[in-house]
């Protein structure tokens, strides 16, 4: 509930973002190369200038549903277990929440795990 309420400031109820990439990227989710011309030095980054707040919020959902069963827990251990780095994982756990609450926002329905796409052939 707190999460919730923290999106829904943040976002002034979805009127300030409409898309759940630049809203990743405020809240510090979003991986950014660190590159200077044409070199790149180093690997990619989240930005420091974030809602440090809601980055928090969002870490501790992440880390509730990666304990739990379901595809996010599948999904982080499939990764981890291809060597990925823990915290990478984390956070791309933390993305694809915010991605699916912009769908459901974006859609008016609720979510739904085993959603059907409904293909219109003409």
């Amino acid at each position: 509930m707190v999460t919730c309420a923290a999106i829904l400031v943040k976002t002034n109820e979805f009127q300030d973002f409409r898309e759940a990439k630049k809203f990743a990227c405020t809240s510090g989710l979003a991986p950014f190369e660190h590159t200077s011309g044409k070199s790149v030095r180093g690997k990619t980054r989240v930005s420091h200038r974030a809602h440090k707040d809601l980055k928090t919020l969002l870490h501790m959902c992440a880390l509730g549903a990666i304990s739990r069963k379901g595809e996010l827990q599948d999904f982080y251990q499939r990764k981890v277990g291809q060597g990925k780095n823990k915290m990478s994982v984390i956070n791309a756990v933390r993305n694809k929440l915010i991605h699916r609450v912009f769908a459901v926002v974006r859609d008016g329905v609720m979510y739904q795990k085993n959603y059907q796409y409904n293909l219109v052939m003409s």
